[in-house]
């Protein structure tokens, strides 16, 4: 199933793949405004708004069966109360959107 989101994904312009870091699962964001799909399951995913100055951003991802959380700068993300709670079954995709310093967490789909 994964692999039909990425191939989806692959055909949709201005949607880029988000390499998972040196740790199997974990990601880091530091393109400001930039719209992508993590590659794998995703463990973490941490926004550098420091170092990279990433203010605004989307980000595509299926929580691994040990998802973690979003954080910026290493700290955890402050969450929009109208988001929904990630369900960390491996195979729901969802749609993280950073704004205002705020991250709203939906269920996307194709």
């Amino acid at each position: 199933m994964y692999g039909l989101i990425l191939l989806q994904a692959s055909g949709n312009s201005g949607l880029v793949k988000l390499a998972s870091d040196t740790v199997d699962g974990q990601f880091q964001v530091k393109t400001n405004s930039s719209v992508s799909i993590c590659d794998q399951p995703a463990k973490s995913i941490d926004i550098d708004a420091t170092v990279s100055s990433v203010s605004a951003c989307t980000v595509f991802f299926v929580p691994a069966y040990d998802y973690k959380g979003i954080t910026v700068d290493g700290s955890a993300a402050t969450i929009a109360s109208n988001g929904v709670v990630v369900d960390a079954d491996g195979v729901t995709l969802y749609k993280a959107v950073l704004s205002s310093g705020t991250v709203t967490i939906t269920k996307a789909g194709f």
